[in-house]
């Protein structure tokens, strides 16, 4: 058995493009659109998998974009979060907060922290390799909502 990938439902594919791509650094390795079925899904891959994923060899991220769906999607308690490394915690954390997103769980410690999608999806953003030092802002700043 080997790892696929994760699918998430999202509301406006651009919006979500923008979030995972933009900001995160993820790679869109494929698509497919269908007519008759009428949604789009686009598979995401970290950056660092991107090779691999185009292989079908790394776990990616499958955004499902339903072209009617007029339906709120709401997160069940059970569902988690999804998690990737990151080259650096601190410069990651404040691209994201300067396009706007929240940091629900700032990176005080050097070494984590959560943001949420556009859909609501909870990401863990983990530093690559060692904690960073603990630095300002994020040092003293708390939490957000919720993770």
């Amino acid at each position: 058995m080997r790892f696929l990938h994760t699918m998430v439902r999202v509301k406006d594919i651009d919006v979500s493009l923008k979030f995972y791509c933009d900001l995160l650094g993820m790679v869109e390795t494929r698509r497919k659109e269908s007519e008759k079925g009428r949604f789009t899904l686009v598979f995401l891959a970290a950056s660092k998998d991107e090779a691999m994923a185009k292989e079908n060899n790394a776990p990616e991220l499958e955004l499902t974009y339903n072209w009617d769906g007029n339906e709120e999607y709401e997160t069940a308690r059970a569902w988690g979060h999804l998690a990737y490394k990151v080259d650096n915690i601190f410069e990651t954390c404040q691209k994201l907060s300067d396009a706007g997103v929240v940091i629900n769980r700032p990176p005080r410690d050097g070494h984590m922290a959560f943001v949420k999608s556009p859909d609501g999806i909870s990401l863990e953003l983990l530093q690559e390799g060692d904690a960073l030092e603990p630095q300002e802002p994020w040092a003293s700043m708390d939490n957000t909502g919720s993770w």
